[in-house]
């Protein structure tokens, strides 16, 4: 019976395959673990095989940041509701990056983006300007949103909780060395906020977002 590597190497090698192996290795890695050895290795084939599908490591670095826009819902230009079509895509945005999380330091740092980048970033400003921001105000929009996006998905990766069942065990642990008359404002946070039925640390999310989005309404026009 064939292994897994050889079944998979008799598929018809293509670059959307070389670059899907790719964000799979970076996702167990990270992004300095794709070279174009390990990426070989991922699809059961020779390093050199891939040099017919992209021509060096810097493209599969531009594929997979494309790969990574692509997953990421664009939002709808002719949508009524500009703020609804960036929460959507915001939403969109915090997931994939959340599953992707390697690739926040390098969606900024590539030269060449691919078809996906330019029509993700199009279709956010194509919202902005028909919502009738200024060019300037879109561009301040663009820069506060997604550095929000990016910062919340860093921070959660961060957290020692990773869903919300977590946060009653960390938080009665932090609780029960924190000396309550020294950090009086800090327990009342735990006792009364993190530790009440309900509450959902992945919430606040949504939160700045609205924050964000009305603070910029306010500045549309």
């Amino acid at each position: 019976m064939p292994t897994a590597p050889r079944a998979a190497a008799r598929q018809p090698l293509t670059r959307a395959r070389v670059l899907e192996a790719a964000v799979r290795v970076a996702d167990r890695g990270g992004v300095e673990a794709i070279t174009m050895r390990k990426v070989a290795q991922e699809l059961g084939v020779e390093a050199m095989s891939l040099y017919h599908h992209v021509p060096n490591k810097d493209a599969i670095l531009d594929g997979v940041v494309d790969v990574v826009f692509a997953a990421i819902e664009l939002p709808d230009a002719d949508r009524g509701d500009w703020q609804e079509a960036l929460r959507t895509r915001a939403f969109s945005a915090r997931a994939v990056l959340s599953r992707h999380n390697w690739a926040l330091g390098l969606m900024d740092s590539r030269r060449n983006p691919g078809p996906a980048t330019l029509r993700h970033h199009d279709a956010v400003l194509g919202v902005l300007r028909r919502a009738g921001f200024t060019l300037p105000m879109a561009a301040h929009a663009v820069s506060l949103i997604d550095s929000y996006i990016s910062g919340y998905v860093l921070q959660e990766k961060s957290l020692p909780v990773a869903d919300p069942g977590d946060v009653e065990a960390v938080a009665g642990d932090i609780l029960d060395a924190l000396p309550a008359d020294e950090f009086p404002y800090l327990a009342e946070m735990i006792t009364d906020h993190a530790l009440r039925p309900g509450y959902d640390h992945t919430a606040e999310f949504g939160y700045g977002l609205d924050l964000i989005l009305d603070a910029l309404e306010a500045r549309r026009g």
